[in-house]
Protein backbone atom coordinates (compact mmCIF):
# COMPACT_ATOMS: atom_id res chain seq x y z
CA UNK A 1 0.00 0.00 0.00
CA UNK A 2 1.07 3.35 -0.81
CA UNK A 3 1.12 6.18 1.41
CA UNK A 4 0.99 9.70 -0.83
CA UNK A 5 -0.21 13.13 0.41
CA UNK A 6 -2.19 13.55 -2.51
CA UNK A 7 -5.73 13.27 -2.64
CA UNK A 8 -6.58 12.65 -6.05
CA UNK A 9 -3.88 9.89 -6.30
CA UNK A 10 -6.70 7.14 -4.29
CA UNK A 11 -8.37 5.81 -7.52
CA UNK A 12 -12.01 4.70 -5.78
CA UNK A 13 -11.77 0.60 -6.44
CA UNK A 14 -15.18 -0.92 -8.13
CA UNK A 15 -17.27 -2.85 -5.57
CA UNK A 16 -16.60 -6.59 -6.59
CA UNK A 17 -19.14 -8.70 -8.09
CA UNK A 18 -19.55 -11.65 -5.01
CA UNK A 19 -21.10 -15.19 -6.37
CA UNK A 20 -21.83 -18.52 -4.79
CA UNK A 21 -18.98 -20.79 -4.75
CA UNK A 22 -19.17 -23.64 -1.83
CA UNK A 23 -21.53 -25.07 0.83
CA UNK A 24 -20.49 -27.66 3.31
CA UNK A 25 -23.37 -28.94 5.88
CA UNK A 26 -25.96 -27.62 4.15
CA UNK A 27 -29.79 -28.35 5.96
CA UNK A 28 -32.26 -29.70 4.26
CA UNK A 29 -35.62 -27.73 4.20
CA UNK A 30 -37.11 -28.66 7.75
CA UNK A 31 -34.40 -30.42 9.25
CA UNK A 32 -33.18 -29.06 12.79
CA UNK A 33 -30.19 -28.11 13.24
CA UNK A 34 -28.49 -29.74 16.58
CA UNK A 35 -26.60 -27.24 18.67
CA UNK A 36 -23.63 -29.10 18.73
CA UNK A 37 -23.07 -28.61 15.09
CA UNK A 38 -23.28 -24.83 15.03
CA UNK A 39 -19.79 -23.61 13.67
CA UNK A 40 -18.25 -20.84 16.36
CA UNK A 41 -14.45 -20.55 14.81
CA UNK A 42 -13.41 -20.25 11.75
CA UNK A 43 -9.96 -19.16 10.07
CA UNK A 44 -7.42 -19.99 7.13
CA UNK A 45 -3.85 -20.99 7.12
CA UNK A 46 -1.16 -18.57 6.18
CA UNK A 47 -0.95 -20.10 2.81
CA UNK A 48 -4.70 -20.30 1.92
CA UNK A 49 -4.54 -23.93 1.27
CA UNK A 50 -6.17 -25.38 4.46
CA UNK A 51 -9.47 -24.05 6.34
CA UNK A 52 -10.30 -25.11 9.99
CA UNK A 53 -13.91 -25.18 11.15
CA UNK A 54 -14.31 -25.50 14.78
CA UNK A 55 -18.30 -26.00 16.33
CA UNK A 56 -20.21 -25.84 19.50
CA UNK A 57 -19.55 -30.08 20.03
CA UNK A 58 -15.57 -29.49 20.66
CA UNK A 59 -15.03 -30.68 17.10
CA UNK A 60 -12.41 -28.98 14.64
CA UNK A 61 -12.73 -29.63 10.26
CA UNK A 62 -10.04 -29.24 8.24
CA UNK A 63 -10.33 -28.80 4.69
CA UNK A 64 -7.93 -28.85 1.77
CA UNK A 65 -7.75 -26.72 -1.58
CA UNK A 66 -8.56 -28.89 -4.16
CA UNK A 67 -5.51 -27.29 -6.18
CA UNK A 68 -6.73 -24.08 -8.15
CA UNK A 69 -9.15 -26.44 -10.33
CA UNK A 70 -12.74 -25.53 -10.54
CA UNK A 71 -15.40 -27.68 -12.01
CA UNK A 72 -15.67 -25.71 -14.72
CA UNK A 73 -11.98 -25.98 -15.66
CA UNK A 74 -12.09 -29.50 -14.69
CA UNK A 75 -15.14 -30.13 -17.52
CA UNK A 76 -13.94 -27.97 -20.55
CA UNK A 77 -11.57 -29.14 -23.43
CA UNK A 78 -7.88 -28.83 -23.44
CA UNK A 79 -7.84 -26.81 -26.72
CA UNK A 80 -10.82 -24.76 -25.66
CA UNK A 81 -9.24 -23.46 -21.92
CA UNK A 82 -6.11 -22.55 -24.45
CA UNK A 83 -8.16 -20.85 -26.60
CA UNK A 84 -9.84 -18.87 -23.64
CA UNK A 85 -6.26 -18.89 -21.96
CA UNK A 86 -6.65 -16.64 -18.90
CA UNK A 87 -10.60 -15.24 -19.71
CA UNK A 88 -11.31 -18.52 -17.27
CA UNK A 89 -10.63 -16.87 -12.96
CA UNK A 90 -10.05 -19.68 -11.20
CA UNK A 91 -10.67 -19.41 -7.61
CA UNK A 92 -10.19 -21.79 -4.79
CA UNK A 93 -12.43 -24.68 -4.20
CA UNK A 94 -11.86 -27.00 -1.16
CA UNK A 95 -13.04 -30.52 -0.04
CA UNK A 96 -12.91 -32.20 3.48
CA UNK A 97 -9.81 -33.30 4.85
CA UNK A 98 -10.31 -34.88 8.22
CA UNK A 99 -11.67 -33.89 11.46
CA UNK A 100 -10.90 -34.60 15.36
CA UNK A 101 -12.46 -34.04 19.13
CA UNK A 102 -10.36 -30.99 20.01
CA UNK A 103 -12.53 -30.88 23.52
CA UNK A 104 -14.66 -32.46 25.55
CA UNK A 105 -17.45 -31.60 27.85
CA UNK A 106 -15.67 -30.97 31.62
CA UNK A 107 -17.02 -29.97 35.01
CA UNK A 108 -15.02 -27.43 37.30
CA UNK A 109 -15.57 -29.00 41.05
CA UNK A 110 -13.35 -26.04 42.89
CA UNK A 111 -16.37 -23.70 41.45
CA UNK A 112 -19.20 -25.92 41.23
CA UNK A 113 -19.47 -24.74 36.91
CA UNK A 114 -19.16 -26.64 33.57
CA UNK A 115 -16.87 -25.77 31.09
CA UNK A 116 -18.22 -26.09 27.45
CA UNK A 117 -17.04 -28.03 24.61
CA UNK A 118 -17.89 -25.33 22.14
CA UNK A 119 -14.23 -24.03 20.38
CA UNK A 120 -14.28 -20.49 20.65
CA UNK A 121 -10.80 -19.84 18.33
CA UNK A 122 -8.64 -21.71 16.33
CA UNK A 123 -5.49 -20.90 14.71
CA UNK A 124 -2.66 -21.81 12.76
CA UNK A 125 0.98 -22.20 13.77
CA UNK A 126 3.39 -23.33 11.38
CA UNK A 127 3.29 -26.22 9.29
CA UNK A 128 6.04 -28.86 10.30
CA UNK A 129 7.85 -31.31 7.05
CA UNK A 130 4.26 -33.18 6.39
CA UNK A 131 1.80 -32.14 9.04
CA UNK A 132 0.01 -29.20 9.82
CA UNK A 133 -0.45 -27.52 13.43
CA UNK A 134 -3.21 -26.26 14.98
CA UNK A 135 -4.15 -24.23 18.17
CA UNK A 136 -7.97 -24.91 19.79
CA UNK A 137 -9.75 -23.15 22.52
CA UNK A 138 -12.91 -23.55 24.38
CA UNK A 139 -12.83 -21.80 27.56
CA UNK A 140 -10.12 -23.04 29.65
CA UNK A 141 -7.75 -24.63 27.91
CA UNK A 142 -5.91 -24.46 24.77
CA UNK A 143 -4.69 -27.06 22.69
CA UNK A 144 -1.92 -27.56 20.14
CA UNK A 145 -2.66 -30.36 17.66
CA UNK A 146 -0.76 -31.97 15.06
CA UNK A 147 -2.54 -33.19 11.53
CA UNK A 148 -0.22 -35.74 9.55
CA UNK A 149 -1.09 -37.56 6.19
CA UNK A 150 0.09 -41.14 6.26
CA UNK A 151 -0.77 -44.40 4.86
CA UNK A 152 -2.90 -46.59 7.00
CA UNK A 153 -3.10 -50.41 6.05
CA UNK A 154 -7.10 -51.12 4.97
CA UNK A 155 -8.42 -54.78 5.22
CA UNK A 156 -10.47 -55.85 2.53
CA UNK A 157 -12.80 -58.65 1.30
CA UNK A 158 -12.61 -60.21 -2.00
CA UNK A 159 -14.93 -62.40 -3.22
CA UNK A 160 -14.20 -64.69 -5.93
CA UNK A 161 -16.27 -67.45 -7.30
CA UNK A 162 -14.28 -69.22 -9.78
CA UNK A 163 -10.70 -71.69 -8.52
CA UNK A 164 -7.97 -70.53 -10.12
CA UNK A 165 -4.42 -73.16 -10.32
CA UNK A 166 -1.93 -73.74 -8.36
CA UNK A 167 0.59 -71.86 -9.53
CA UNK A 168 -1.33 -69.04 -10.55
CA UNK A 169 -2.09 -68.63 -6.88
CA UNK A 170 1.02 -69.23 -5.63
CA UNK A 171 2.37 -66.26 -8.11
CA UNK A 172 -0.29 -64.26 -6.85
CA UNK A 173 0.92 -64.66 -3.23
CA UNK A 174 4.17 -63.88 -3.93
CA UNK A 175 3.29 -60.66 -5.95
CA UNK A 176 1.50 -59.39 -2.97
CA UNK A 177 3.78 -60.62 -0.28
CA UNK A 178 6.69 -58.92 -2.22
CA UNK A 179 4.73 -55.76 -2.96
CA UNK A 180 3.19 -53.65 -5.84
CA UNK A 181 3.94 -50.98 -6.90
CA UNK A 182 6.15 -50.39 -4.05
CA UNK A 183 3.59 -50.68 -0.86
CA UNK A 184 4.07 -53.77 0.67
CA UNK A 185 0.96 -55.85 1.20
CA UNK A 186 0.09 -58.97 2.77
CA UNK A 187 -2.78 -61.94 2.55
CA UNK A 188 -4.60 -61.92 6.01
CA UNK A 189 -5.17 -65.23 5.83
CA UNK A 190 -3.08 -67.94 4.51
CA UNK A 191 -2.81 -69.69 1.16
CA UNK A 192 -2.69 -73.67 1.68
CA UNK A 193 -1.01 -75.73 -0.83
CA UNK A 194 -1.82 -76.74 -4.36
CA UNK A 195 -5.29 -74.53 -4.44
CA UNK A 196 -5.81 -71.38 -3.15
CA UNK A 197 -8.11 -70.20 -0.80
CA UNK A 198 -10.28 -68.59 -3.82
CA UNK A 199 -13.14 -70.84 -3.84
CA UNK A 200 -15.92 -69.06 -3.20
CA UNK A 201 -15.18 -67.53 0.20
CA UNK A 202 -14.14 -64.12 1.54
CA UNK A 203 -10.40 -63.51 1.79
CA UNK A 204 -9.58 -60.39 3.35
CA UNK A 205 -6.37 -58.43 1.63
CA UNK A 206 -4.53 -55.20 3.45
CA UNK A 207 -4.02 -52.77 0.97
CA UNK A 208 -2.60 -48.83 1.87
CA UNK A 209 -4.48 -46.10 1.89
CA UNK A 210 -4.42 -42.30 2.39
CA UNK A 211 -5.25 -40.91 5.96
CA UNK A 212 -4.95 -37.97 7.83
CA UNK A 213 -4.05 -38.94 11.59
CA UNK A 214 -4.55 -35.78 14.54
CA UNK A 215 -2.47 -35.79 17.78
CA UNK A 216 -2.56 -33.90 20.73
CA UNK A 217 1.00 -32.30 21.39
CA UNK A 218 0.60 -30.04 24.04
CA UNK A 219 -1.92 -29.11 26.55
CA UNK A 220 -1.79 -25.16 28.14
CA UNK A 221 -4.55 -24.92 30.85
CA UNK A 222 -4.93 -23.56 34.59
CA UNK A 223 -4.16 -20.31 33.41
CA UNK A 224 -7.45 -18.54 32.87
CA UNK A 225 -9.71 -17.93 35.82
CA UNK A 226 -12.01 -16.50 33.75
CA UNK A 227 -13.19 -17.59 29.70
CA UNK A 228 -10.65 -17.33 26.90
CA UNK A 229 -11.86 -15.04 24.25
CA UNK A 230 -8.75 -14.86 22.20
CA UNK A 231 -6.03 -16.27 20.97
CA UNK A 232 -2.82 -15.04 18.34
CA UNK A 233 0.23 -16.54 17.18
CA UNK A 234 3.42 -14.61 16.64
CA UNK A 235 5.04 -13.82 13.41
CA UNK A 236 7.86 -15.38 14.72
CA UNK A 237 5.78 -18.53 15.23
CA UNK A 238 7.43 -19.77 18.38
CA UNK A 239 5.02 -17.90 21.06
CA UNK A 240 1.16 -17.30 21.05
CA UNK A 241 -0.78 -14.96 23.30
CA UNK A 242 -3.91 -15.88 25.34
CA UNK A 243 -6.58 -13.21 26.69
CA UNK A 244 -10.12 -13.98 28.44
CA UNK A 245 -11.99 -11.37 30.39
CA UNK A 246 -9.18 -9.60 32.64
CA UNK A 247 -5.83 -11.30 31.79
CA UNK A 248 -3.50 -11.45 28.84
CA UNK A 249 -1.02 -14.47 29.03
CA UNK A 250 2.20 -15.20 26.71
CA UNK A 251 3.18 -18.31 25.89
CA UNK A 252 6.37 -20.49 24.31
CA UNK A 253 4.54 -23.11 22.01
CA UNK A 254 7.04 -25.67 23.59
CA UNK A 255 6.35 -25.31 26.61
CA UNK A 256 2.62 -25.87 28.35
CA UNK A 257 3.57 -25.64 32.13
CA UNK A 258 4.27 -22.12 32.14
CA UNK A 259 3.26 -18.68 30.50
CA UNK A 260 3.90 -14.73 31.47
CA UNK A 261 1.22 -12.64 32.51
CA UNK A 262 1.53 -9.33 30.58
CA UNK A 263 -1.12 -7.59 31.21
CA UNK A 264 -3.51 -7.98 34.47
CA UNK A 265 -6.46 -5.47 34.23
CA UNK A 266 -8.04 -7.10 37.44
CA UNK A 267 -8.66 -4.23 40.21
CA UNK A 268 -8.26 -5.33 43.63
CA UNK A 269 -11.73 -4.76 44.42
CA UNK A 270 -13.86 -6.08 41.56
CA UNK A 271 -16.48 -3.27 42.13
CA UNK A 272 -14.04 -1.12 41.05
CA UNK A 273 -13.77 -3.05 37.16
CA UNK A 274 -14.73 -0.56 34.51
CA UNK A 275 -14.07 -2.71 31.52
CA UNK A 276 -12.71 -6.23 30.05
CA UNK A 277 -11.10 -7.30 27.61
CA UNK A 278 -12.68 -8.51 24.52
CA UNK A 279 -9.92 -9.44 21.75
CA UNK A 280 -6.08 -9.84 21.23
CA UNK A 281 -4.35 -9.59 17.95
CA UNK A 282 -0.36 -10.23 17.65
CA UNK A 283 0.72 -7.20 14.78
CA UNK A 284 1.30 -9.19 11.59
CA UNK A 285 4.77 -8.94 11.00
CA UNK A 286 6.48 -7.33 14.02
CA UNK A 287 6.67 -10.00 16.94
CA UNK A 288 6.92 -7.48 20.08
CA UNK A 289 4.13 -5.22 18.97
CA UNK A 290 0.00 -6.47 19.75
CA UNK A 291 -3.04 -4.87 20.42
CA UNK A 292 -6.19 -5.75 22.74
CA UNK A 293 -9.63 -4.04 22.32
CA UNK A 294 -11.47 -3.21 25.35
CA UNK A 295 -15.53 -3.62 26.38
CA UNK A 296 -15.26 0.58 26.14
CA UNK A 297 -14.31 0.91 22.25
CA UNK A 298 -10.50 1.11 22.78
CA UNK A 299 -7.89 -0.14 21.16
CA UNK A 300 -4.47 -0.41 23.34
CA UNK A 301 -1.12 -0.79 20.92
CA UNK A 302 1.90 -2.28 23.19
CA UNK A 303 5.28 -2.99 22.65
CA UNK A 304 6.49 -5.38 24.81
CA UNK A 305 10.74 -4.23 24.57
CA UNK A 306 9.26 -1.19 26.76
CA UNK A 307 8.23 -3.30 29.71
CA UNK A 308 7.56 -6.74 30.70
CA UNK A 309 4.41 -5.85 32.39
CA UNK A 310 2.11 -4.28 29.59
CA UNK A 311 -0.18 -2.23 31.59
CA UNK A 312 0.70 0.80 30.98
CA UNK A 313 2.99 1.68 28.31
CA UNK A 314 0.03 1.30 25.55
CA UNK A 315 -1.46 3.74 23.20
CA UNK A 316 -5.05 4.19 22.98
CA UNK A 317 -6.94 4.56 20.08
CA UNK A 318 -10.59 5.78 21.17
CA UNK A 319 -12.96 6.98 19.24
CA UNK A 320 -13.32 10.78 20.78
CA UNK A 321 -16.22 12.16 18.45
CA UNK A 322 -19.36 10.43 19.75
CA UNK A 323 -22.75 10.32 18.01
CA UNK A 324 -25.65 10.37 19.61
CA UNK A 325 -26.96 10.67 22.84
CA UNK A 326 -25.94 8.79 25.60
CA UNK A 327 -28.08 6.29 27.22
CA UNK A 328 -28.44 2.96 29.48
CA UNK A 329 -27.14 0.65 26.18
CA UNK A 330 -23.99 3.28 24.91
CA UNK A 331 -21.22 1.09 26.49
CA UNK A 332 -22.83 -1.86 25.66
CA UNK A 333 -22.43 -0.98 22.25
CA UNK A 334 -19.34 0.03 21.97
CA UNK A 335 -18.00 -2.78 23.38
CA UNK A 336 -15.58 -3.96 20.69
CA UNK A 337 -16.11 -7.73 19.58
CA UNK A 338 -13.64 -8.89 17.12
CA UNK A 339 -10.19 -7.10 16.13
CA UNK A 340 -8.07 -7.68 12.85
CA UNK A 341 -4.72 -6.26 11.59
CA UNK A 342 -4.63 -5.32 7.94
CA UNK A 343 -1.78 -6.89 6.18
CA UNK A 344 -0.07 -3.45 5.74
CA UNK A 345 0.47 -3.49 9.65
CA UNK A 346 -0.87 -0.11 10.08
CA UNK A 347 -4.55 -0.18 9.97
CA UNK A 348 -6.65 -2.34 12.45
CA UNK A 349 -10.40 -3.07 11.49
CA UNK A 350 -12.63 -2.90 14.84
CA UNK A 351 -16.56 -4.37 14.85
CA UNK A 352 -18.80 -3.10 17.37
CA UNK A 353 -22.50 -3.64 17.54
CA UNK A 354 -23.26 -1.04 15.54
CA UNK A 355 -20.24 -0.16 13.42
CA UNK A 356 -17.32 -1.52 11.29
CA UNK A 357 -14.40 0.72 11.91
CA UNK A 358 -10.85 1.52 10.35
CA UNK A 359 -7.97 2.44 12.47
CA UNK A 360 -4.99 4.21 11.79
CA UNK A 361 -1.81 3.30 14.06
CA UNK A 362 -0.58 6.60 13.96
CA UNK A 363 -3.23 8.16 14.67
CA UNK A 364 -4.97 7.94 18.58
CA UNK A 365 -7.81 10.72 17.57
CA UNK A 366 -10.55 8.52 16.19
CA UNK A 367 -10.86 5.68 13.57
CA UNK A 368 -10.52 7.14 9.85
CA UNK A 369 -13.82 5.51 8.80
CA UNK A 370 -16.82 4.16 10.43
CA UNK A 371 -19.24 2.36 8.61
CA UNK A 372 -23.01 2.10 10.20
CA UNK A 373 -24.02 -1.74 10.15
CA UNK A 374 -27.08 -1.77 12.59
CA UNK A 375 -28.08 1.94 12.84
CA UNK A 376 -31.51 0.97 11.93
CA UNK A 377 -31.64 -1.51 15.11
CA UNK A 378 -30.59 2.07 17.21
CA UNK A 379 -34.89 2.40 18.06
CA UNK A 380 -34.62 -1.66 19.07
CA UNK A 381 -32.30 -1.66 21.69
CA UNK A 382 -34.35 -2.03 24.86
CA UNK A 383 -35.69 -5.58 22.79
CA UNK A 384 -32.37 -6.65 21.79
CA UNK A 385 -30.98 -5.74 25.43
CA UNK A 386 -34.19 -8.01 26.88
CA UNK A 387 -33.61 -11.07 24.46
CA UNK A 388 -29.48 -10.96 25.06
CA UNK A 389 -29.56 -10.41 21.29
CA UNK A 390 -27.11 -7.08 21.71
CA UNK A 391 -24.42 -8.93 23.19
CA UNK A 392 -24.19 -11.01 20.38
CA UNK A 393 -20.16 -11.02 19.42
CA UNK A 394 -19.81 -10.47 15.19
CA UNK A 395 -16.85 -10.72 13.47
CA UNK A 396 -14.86 -8.81 10.56
CA UNK A 397 -12.60 -9.74 8.16
CA UNK A 398 -10.36 -7.43 5.69
CA UNK A 399 -8.75 -8.38 2.31
CA UNK A 400 -5.00 -9.14 1.43
CA UNK A 401 -5.05 -5.89 -0.40
CA UNK A 402 -6.52 -3.74 2.85
CA UNK A 403 -9.09 -2.47 0.58
CA UNK A 404 -12.19 -5.01 1.50
CA UNK A 405 -14.01 -5.53 4.15
CA UNK A 406 -16.69 -7.59 5.51
CA UNK A 407 -19.13 -8.27 8.51
CA UNK A 408 -21.95 -10.20 9.32
CA UNK A 409 -25.60 -9.23 10.35
CA UNK A 410 -29.19 -10.81 11.35
CA UNK A 411 -31.01 -12.93 8.97
CA UNK A 412 -27.70 -14.60 7.94
CA UNK A 413 -26.66 -11.07 5.71
CA UNK A 414 -22.96 -10.58 4.88
CA UNK A 415 -22.00 -7.18 4.18
CA UNK A 416 -19.30 -5.98 2.38
CA UNK A 417 -17.42 -2.67 1.74
CA UNK A 418 -15.06 -1.62 -1.29
CA UNK A 419 -12.72 1.62 -1.22
CA UNK A 420 -13.18 4.18 -2.61
CA UNK A 421 -15.23 7.50 -1.93
CA UNK A 422 -18.95 7.49 -2.46
CA UNK A 423 -18.70 3.73 -3.09
CA UNK A 424 -21.51 1.34 -1.86
CA UNK A 425 -21.54 -1.70 0.55
CA UNK A 426 -23.01 -4.67 -0.78
CA UNK A 427 -25.73 -7.45 0.82
CA UNK A 428 -25.30 -10.53 0.77
CA UNK A 429 -27.93 -13.31 1.89
CA UNK A 430 -25.74 -16.25 2.98
CA UNK A 431 -27.45 -18.95 1.28
CA UNK A 432 -26.93 -21.77 -2.00
CA UNK A 433 -28.69 -18.58 -4.10
CA UNK A 434 -28.06 -15.08 -2.36
CA UNK A 435 -29.47 -11.83 -2.91
CA UNK A 436 -27.12 -9.12 -3.79
CA UNK A 437 -28.50 -5.74 -2.49
CA UNK A 438 -26.23 -2.30 -2.73
CA UNK A 439 -26.60 -0.79 0.87
CA UNK A 440 -26.22 2.77 1.73
CA UNK A 441 -25.14 5.92 -0.14
CA UNK A 442 -21.78 7.06 0.92
CA UNK A 443 -20.53 10.89 1.99
CA UNK A 444 -17.18 11.38 1.57
CA UNK A 445 -15.68 14.23 4.45
CA UNK A 446 -12.46 16.04 4.29
CA UNK A 447 -9.21 15.12 5.84
CA UNK A 448 -5.98 16.79 5.78
CA UNK A 449 -3.41 15.37 3.19
CA UNK A 450 -1.21 13.59 5.54
CA UNK A 451 -3.87 10.49 5.35
CA UNK A 452 -3.19 7.18 3.52
CA UNK A 453 -4.70 6.23 0.60
CA UNK A 454 -6.61 3.27 2.20
CA UNK A 455 -7.34 5.78 5.15
CA UNK A 456 -8.87 8.70 2.06
CA UNK A 457 -10.79 6.10 0.32
CA UNK A 458 -12.56 4.91 3.42
CA UNK A 459 -13.07 8.15 5.84
CA UNK A 460 -17.03 7.72 5.01
CA UNK A 461 -19.93 6.92 7.27
CA UNK A 462 -22.93 4.89 5.62
CA UNK A 463 -25.93 6.53 6.00
CA UNK A 464 -27.88 4.49 8.12
CA UNK A 465 -31.34 5.74 6.54
CA UNK A 466 -30.63 3.75 3.12
CA UNK A 467 -32.37 0.59 2.19
CA UNK A 468 -31.72 -1.24 5.53
CA UNK A 469 -33.80 1.26 7.19
CA UNK A 470 -37.55 0.78 5.21
CA UNK A 471 -39.01 -1.99 7.28
CA UNK A 472 -37.45 -4.46 6.83
CA UNK A 473 -37.26 -7.05 9.65
CA UNK A 474 -34.32 -9.15 11.07
CA UNK A 475 -34.10 -13.01 11.53
CA UNK A 476 -32.53 -12.63 15.29
CA UNK A 477 -32.34 -16.41 15.25
CA UNK A 478 -30.39 -16.04 12.53
CA UNK A 479 -26.73 -14.42 12.82
CA UNK A 480 -24.17 -14.50 10.45
CA UNK A 481 -21.13 -14.19 13.20
CA UNK A 482 -18.34 -15.74 11.92
CA UNK A 483 -15.99 -15.58 8.81
CA UNK A 484 -12.80 -15.00 7.22
CA UNK A 485 -11.09 -13.98 4.22
CA UNK A 486 -8.74 -16.10 2.37
CA UNK A 487 -5.14 -14.87 2.45
CA UNK A 488 -4.48 -14.27 -1.13
CA UNK A 489 -7.24 -14.05 -3.62
CA UNK A 490 -10.91 -12.59 -2.78
CA UNK A 491 -12.73 -15.60 -1.20
CA UNK A 492 -14.79 -15.43 2.00
CA UNK A 493 -15.72 -17.82 3.73
CA UNK A 494 -18.80 -17.92 6.78
CA UNK A 495 -20.88 -19.29 9.05
CA UNK A 496 -24.47 -19.96 8.89
CA UNK A 497 -25.68 -22.25 11.72
CA UNK A 498 -24.14 -25.51 10.89
CA UNK A 499 -23.46 -24.45 7.07
CA UNK A 500 -20.20 -23.44 5.87
CA UNK A 501 -20.70 -21.19 2.88
CA UNK A 502 -17.94 -19.69 0.52
CA UNK A 503 -18.35 -16.99 -2.04
CA UNK A 504 -15.56 -15.26 -4.42
CA UNK A 505 -15.03 -12.33 -6.54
Amino acid sequence: MSFSSDSSSSSPAAALDWKFSQVFGDKLPGEDVRDIDVISAIEFDKSGDHLAVGDRGGRVVIFQENGGKDDLVRSTPRKELERLDRVIAKHPKFHYKTEFQSHEPEFDYLRSVEIEEKINKVRWCAASTGSLNILSSNDKTIKLWKVKDRQVKQVKEMETSQPISSENSLLGEKSFINGVNGHSLEWKENVGNGVSSYNGTNDKIACLEDASVSRSRKVYAHAHDFSINSISVNSDWETFLSGDDLRINLWNLEVSNQCFNIIDMKPLNMEDLIEVITAVEFHPSHCNLLAYSSSRGFIRLVDMRKSALCDHSATILKDEEFHGQKSFFTEIIASITDMKFANDGRHILSRDFMNLKLWDMHMDSGPVATIRIHENLRPKLADLYNNDAIFDKFECCVSKDHLNFATGSYSNILRVFSNGSGAEGVTIEASRNPTRKPQGQTTSRPRRSSLSNIARGFYRQVDGRGAESNEFSYDFNSKLLYMAWHPSTNLIACAAGSSLLMYHA
